[in-house]
């Protein structure tokens, strides 16, 4: 695959934007794979501006492509707004609507669903947004279905995330999407963070902090992923760790977002897709293997987390079979 065959990421850099989101996208999107063997993306920033003054001036961003650059994006990954009450530039949010109407995806991060609201593509759409500005969110965009307790939402071409670090969880989310559950876990692997957290999983609010930090469940985690195949439950995980089954939920949710049994499913889909990107193993396998009993649960579970049934899953990421010359 040539360069210029890639599908191209565009992120759209404005005053005032937050430096992490857009370290975020550069980590996900913008860099060079060698340990994959290709570039997943060709990548590139844009501004209005010849120079663009970040976030409270901790430096000014300047020799990126113009605004025209978005006309050739496939995805746009929109600029944030610590100010969420000052509005962007009107040229700005055109050149948003323009995109969206000609087909491309568009991505907002943490405060950029405010700038996707105020360019109008949100309205009857699902969103999110941090949980400190859901209200004021709501306020000034009734129209948008806002989901204010989720880490991210997927809604097609349109994909929001809730803060700063779920940046992260929607990058990779959309690197799975687009190349397959193998592919996202490498990218995650190099950014030695979670392969993956669902979209669905609460926001971490403020909760007091307990007085002393309980031990990692890392190890914990780590022997699960070893014996996925066999049939897990709460109890023998608690057994496993030596603590109650009311304190590995405690544990999972201050840890981790999630409950015991959401994280094992996670990483059971999670398996099954990288043993169906292989694709020389039968379903009735994959589910085996992956601990999800049968091939009718599976095309469930996998229905549910990526849209695709195992069949489509395998047509889309598995690599081609060499065709035979006579």
């Amino acid at each position: 695959m040539t360069q210029g065959s890639l599908h191209r990421v565009v992120v759209l850099v404005d005053e005032n934007s937050n430096p992490f989101e857009l370290g975020c996208a550069t980590e996900v999107f913008g860099l060079r794979r060698p340990e994959l063997g290709r570039d997943l993306y060709d990548f590139r920033l844009c501004a209005a501006s010849p120079r663009t003054r970040m976030r409270d001036g901790f430096f000014t961003l300047a020799g990126v492509a113009p605004l025209s650059a978005l006309e050739r994006a496939d995805t746009v990954i929109v600029p944030n707004r610590p100010d969420i009450d000052a509005p962007r530039r009107p040229r700005v949010l055109a050149a948003i609507r323009a995109a969206h109407e000609r087909g491309a995806r568009l991505i907002g991060f943490c405060s950029g669903a405010f700038t996707l609201a105020e360019a109008g593509v949100l309205d009857g759409r699902r969103a999110t947004a941090h949980w400190q500005w859901a209200d004021s969110f709501r306020r000034r965009f009734p129209r948008v279905r806002l989901e204010p307790d989720v880490l991210f939402v997927d809604d097609g071409d349109i994909l929001t995330a809730a803060g700063s670090a779920a940046a992260l969880d929607l990058g990779l989310h959309v690197v799975r999407r687009d190349h397959g559950a193998e592919v996202a876990t490498a990218v995650s692997r190099r950014l030695v963070f979670a392969a993956h957290r669902d979209g669905g999983q609460r926001q971490f609010v403020e909760r007091p902090i307990p007085r002393a930090r309980d031990e990692s469940l890392a190890p914990l985690l780590a022997w699960a992923q070893a014996h996925l195949d066999e049939p897990l439950t709460v109890a023998e995980l608690a057994a496993r760790a030596a603590i109650s089954a009311a304190t590995l939920h405690r544990r999972f949710r201050a840890e981790l977002g999630t409950t015991p049994l959401s994280w094992l499913t996670a990483e059971r889909v999670a398996l099954a897709c990288r043993l169906l990107e292989r694709g020389d193993v039968q379903i009735d396998m994959v589910a085996r293997r992956a601990g999800i009993g049968t091939a009718a649960n599976l095309r469930s579970l996998l229905r549910r987390e990526t849209g695709l049934t195992p069949t489509e899953y395998r047509r889309r990421f598995a690599p081609p079979v060499p065709s035979l010359q006579g």
